[in-house]
């Protein structure tokens, strides 16, 4: 990994002149094989990519692209897999390496946020892509699959790995004729890899300087956290995309454990009289700060309890991207944790307003006054899914690190 002078260019003097050596990107490319896959013929395929993709990868950016391809993983089985279940092993090597991006070769399934068949997804945000040879070896149901040496393969597989890169750096969907950075399709007929567009270069250059990436060796867990603090404030753009391509609120509908634990138990405690007896006795700053501090505290919970900051094993070494990658894990649990607390909500003020009799609340035995305005319902309903927040989190984490594959942090197209 480039330091700082390398990510800029470093000055040399050669017979009196000034000259500007090229930054250099170290790549990371990680093989992941099915149970039943070939290990070596994988491995062979991998190499061929990388070498393809080393040449326009490097005349776009004008830096030296080098890439390391490690030894092979097996899979424990053949499922299909979403992009961020590589996310764990892929850090790892970013960190250990260290690297400055990541390229995960797969022969199973790979699947979208979207639960779509893709060849290969990119995260700017991790720096890492994944590339699928299951999608790129398919065709029609009465044709046989073509084999990793098939010339097709090989020339869709370099200009999707170029293409997914591409994405990594920032660079976006160009129009049909924008060559590299144009929606990728498998094209039978291809023999070699196109080039990017001359606004995708210019993009790519620009950003060359950049690519190296910063990294730090904190020392104390405060100093780690002020590292993380930094980076997120340094590149609040792609922190904030995340963020909205996640759509972190409605998580909890896809995370059904989590929600039953939340829901489940405010059905019994709203129709318990202690429950009301405090709810109606709070003060509304008194429950406003209850519920920010619950939201809080369950999503720093499941960060830490089901070890969803990455990579997973702690590194001495810490890189940039790495770290925004852990913030955005942890702002977007907090938006789930958000998104539950408004679903708990809905259904208690749903069974408050129209379940509950009109004067069922005016009649409390414990109620002094037997004036119920609206406001002191939704505050008793807001400590109610305060509550809930608070149990989901704490018995929805059967779910375990699942809850990583709902993480929106690969684009849904390649």
């Amino acid at each position: 990994m480039g330091s700082p002078d390398a990510a800029a260019g470093q000055a040399t003097a050669v017979d009196g002149e000034t000259r500007t050596t090229a930054p250099q990107v170290d790549v990371g490319v990680l093989v992941a094989y099915e149970p039943d896959g070939d290990a070596d013929a994988l491995l062979s395929f991998t190499e061929r990519m990388t070498a393809d993709a080393r040449a326009e990868l490097a005349s776009a950016t004008d830096a030296d692209w080098e890439f390391y391809v490690e030894e092979p993983t097996r899979l424990p089985d053949s499922r299909s897999r979403r992009a961020s279940e590589f996310l764990d092993d892929a850090t790892h090597r970013m960190v250990e390496g260290p690297y400055d991006v990541t390229i995960v070769v797969t022969d199973v399934t790979v699947t979208s946020s979207r639960d779509r068949y893709v060849p290969g997804l990119a995260s700017p945000l991790a720096r890492t892509a994944v590339v699928s040879t299951r999608v790129l070896r398919s065709r029609r149901r009465d044709e046989p699959t073509r084999s990793l040496d098939a010339p097709a393969v090989r020339w869709n597989a370099a200009t999707l790995c170029c293409h997914l890169v591409g994405h990594v750096l920032g660079a976006r969907h160009a129009d049909a004729d924008g060559g590299l950075m144009e929606p990728f399709r498998f094209d039978p007929d291809r023999r070699s890899v196109p080039g990017f567009d001359a606004t995708a270069e210019r993009h790519l250059e620009r950003i060359a300087a950049e690519v190296p990436d910063e990294e730090a060796s904190p020392r104390g867990r405060l100093r780690r956290l002020a590292f993380h603090g930094l980076s997120a404030a340094r590149n609040p753009r792609q922190i904030a995309r995340a963020l909205v391509d996640s759509r972190a609120p409605l998580l909890p509908l896809s995370l059904p454990k989590l929600a039953t634990a939340a829901v489940a138990p405010t059905l019994v405690i709203v129709f318990s009289a202690e429950s009301w007896d405090v709810g109606f006795h709070l003060g509304n700053g008194t429950a406003a700060l209850f519920a920010v501090v619950s939201v809080f505290a369950a999503a720093l919970y499941l960060l830490f309890v089901q070890n969803l900051s990455f990579p997973r094993e702690r590194h001495r070494l810490i890189t940039e991207h790495t770290a925004l990658v852990n913030v955005a894990v942890f702002l977007i649990l907090l938006g789930a944790m958000a998104g539950l607390f408004g679903l708990v909500a809905g259904i208690m003020l749903v069974i408050e307003f129209v379940v509950f009799p009109p004067d069922l609340m005016a009649n409390w035995p414990s109620l002094e006054d037997p004036s119920v305005s609206v406001v002191d319902m939704v505050r008793t309903g807001a400590f109610i899914s305060t509550v809930g927040v608070l149990s989901g989190a704490l018995a929805g984490g059967l779910e375990n690190r699942a809850i990583v594959r709902h993480l929106a942090l690969f684009h849904d197209r390649p």
